[in-house]
């Protein structure tokens, strides 16, 4: 789609340009144009003497001598230039019987008068044919102006060259979107059982998590044309324009069916109606109530499938959401162990992967990452193994590609004093020692105390041996005890503590509230649910559903939770204070040591 620029010069030059040249006009040329015509003196004589001069006026302003004469049934005007003689003139004047000294109405050329009238409009006609052309780039190409006009991007199977083979890691998905490839492959088989294809399907998930790719994938599998266009495209300037576009992008379905119509992001256009009548953006309800009368106006059996995606699925209004509308609703969540290896594997053919690179490594080390991220880490692989002047991926690439997504380059230039250095190597030692020491915990892959591009002075990496769906009580306690292991490793060798422990803080007490106020796992409350999740699928921002006087509680018990994290986690390091002053030794002197390296020193017998 073309991309248009805007214009360098605003508006008000335009006008200033017109104004400019109208006045121009009327100071320079006009005066040409109606400049009375020169004659000599013999010739005014002879006329003078002939009877035909009628009128004479002598200028003031530039002397010269102004006579009008009738010739041929006209009245003319000449200008005799500067006389010297003006009481000759005068006397013979008064002889002739010629008015004298009247004032001679001064009578412009036809071409002068056509102009006065003509050019003025021209320049506005023109003027305004430029400002119609930039505004038209203002809003977005030649075609913004037609306002009932779609923007959708059409494509066929050959243009988006997609398939659901280019797709990995949401099977489900693909399954239940496959019965729309097959109803418009075979549409006679559902008709005859009584079937009838559900007219949309809402595709909701987290961001990059493939929505917009699985719905090229149905176009490319069914062959058939496919409508792209995103929801904020139908909500215009002008009221009137979003309902016009939907009427549009529908009449353009349904010429072409069997296509598949897709809308990215509906929660633009399709947000719940307040219920007081006064909406605050009438364009972008009309918009909606036009969407809705189109998806009931047309039938399934026509071929027009109806696939829209959002991550915001709690704000759509509910009569989008009701049989006979979006009848399927399609979950794409984020993948799992094996959809997350199965991605990779996809991305990965496109790039050169050495024989020890371990992709399902790589995926154990990514909990929690869309399919995106599994892009971009392939392709931050590939740039890192040219950096380094490989051939091939190998795996210290992915790994590193793996803690760039994280956290971040390596500043590799960043200059730490050595006090501070060591104390982040405390610091990181301590969450790797309480995690270890502690039996629900998952393992420690690699310790760092690089500085990285996000603010990050070191990390601890960990990574479960194996996919988890459930968190036990026990465990997400051990994991607050290692949020704050740390800090605890700070107080214990320096006896005070700085400001690197701001994230750990911040993690546990999310880690805390949600145990006491949503999971259930809080004596006090027992299996109280007094917190509530909102857009679970953009961050889910949480939120207390409860008195002040309760709020109150949810505070005291959420700190002593995290108090009690922090005594465990200073009882293990007080423990084991010799391995903590070796370990966190070795990582100053090695900057970056592996759970290998880290378990085989915990292990060893004490020096």
């Amino acid at each position: 789609m073309d991309q248009y620029k805007t214009p360098k010069r605003p508006l008000i030059v335009y006008f200033a340009i017109f104004i400019l040249a109208i006045f121009l006009f009327n100071m320079l040329l006009m005066p040409l144009l109606t400049r009375t015509p020169e004659t000599t003196y013999d010739d005014f004589l002879s006329k003078l003497e002939a009877g035909q001069v009628k009128v004479v006026q002598m200028s003031r302003d530039t002397e010269e001598i102004l006579f009008q004469t009738e010739e041929d049934g006209k009245t003319r005007i000449y200008s005799l230039g500067q006389m010297e003689d003006g009481t000759a003139l005068t006397q013979r004047l008064e002889g002739s019987g010629v008015k004298f000294g009247a004032v001679i109405p001064q009578q412009p050329s036809m071409l002068g008068s056509i102009l006065s009238w003509l050019l003025p409009i021209v320049v506005m006609l023109l003027g305004s044919q430029l400002l119609f052309r930039s505004l038209q780039k203002r809003m977005g190409g030649p075609n913004s102006m037609q306002f009932g006009k779609s923007s959708a991007k059409v494509y066929v199977s050959a243009q988006t060259g997609i398939r659901f083979a280019d797709v990995a890691g949401e099977d489900e998905a693909k399954e239940a979107l496959g019965e729309i490839v097959d109803f418009l492959h075979n549409p006679d088989k559902y008709k005859e059982i009584g079937a009838a294809m559900p007219k949309g399907a809402l595709l909701v998930g987290p961001p990059g998590t493939g929505k917009t790719l699985l719905a090229k994938a149905v176009a490319g599998e069914a062959d058939v044309p496919f409508f792209s266009i995103s929801g904020s495209e139908f909500v215009e300037m002008f009221v009137g324009m979003g309902a016009a576009r939907v009427r549009d992008l529908f009449k353009q379905a349904q010429e072409k069916a069997p296509c598949i119509v897709f809308i990215d992001e509906i929660d633009t256009i399709g947000k719940k109606r307040d219920g007081g009548g006064m909406t605050g953006n009438d364009e972008r309800e009309q918009t909606l109530n036009q969407l809705l009368t189109e998806m009931d106006g047309f039938s399934s059996d026509k071929g027009v499938v109806i696939l829209a995606a959002t991550n915001r699925p709690e704000s759509l209004d509910p009569a989008l959401l009701r049989p006979g509308r979006f009848d399927r609703r399609v979950p794409v969540e984020l993948p799992d162990l094996q959809g997350r290896e199965a991605i990779l594997r996809v991305h990965a053919r496109k790039v050169k992967l050495a024989p020890e690179a371990d992709l399902h490594a790589t995926a154990l080390a990514t909990a929690g990452a869309s399919g995106a991220e599994l892009a971009n880490i392939i392709n931050e692989a590939a740039l890192h193994a040219v950096r380094l002047e490989r051939k091939a991926i190998s795996q210290a690439d992915l790994d590193e590609a793996v803690e760039t997504v994280i956290a971040g380059y390596q500043r590799k230039g960043a200059v730490i004093p050595e006090k501070q250095k060591r104390i982040v190597a405390y610091h990181e030692i301590g969450h790797a020692l309480v995690a270890a020491r502690q039996s629900d915990s998952a393992p420690v892959h690699k310790i760092t105390i690089v500085p990285r591009t996000s603010g990050a002075l070191g990390y601890t990496m960990q990574v479960e041996q194996e996919e988890t769906v459930l968190m036990s009580r026990e465990e997400a306690f051990n994991k607050i005890a290692t949020f704050t292991g740390g800090r605890s490793a700070e107080e214990l060798v320096f006896g005070t503590y700085t400001s690197g422990a701001s994230n750990d803080i911040e993690q546990a007490t999310k880690l805390a509230r949600a145990m006491v106020a949503r999971l259930g796992m809080s004596e006090r409350f027992d299996m109280t649910a007094l917190e509530t999740v909102g857009s679970k699928y953009l961050g889910g921002d949480a939120s207390l559903t409860c008195s002040e006087q309760t709020a109150a509680q949810v505070d005291q018990e959420v700190i002593a939770l995290i108090k009690s994290a922090h005594r465990k986690a200073l009882g293990i390091l007080e423990e084991n204070r010799a391995k903590l002053d070796e370990l966190a030794s070795f990582l100053l002197e090695r900057e970056t040591i592996t759970g290998e390296e880290f378990m085989e020193i915990l292990n060893s017998p004490a020096q």
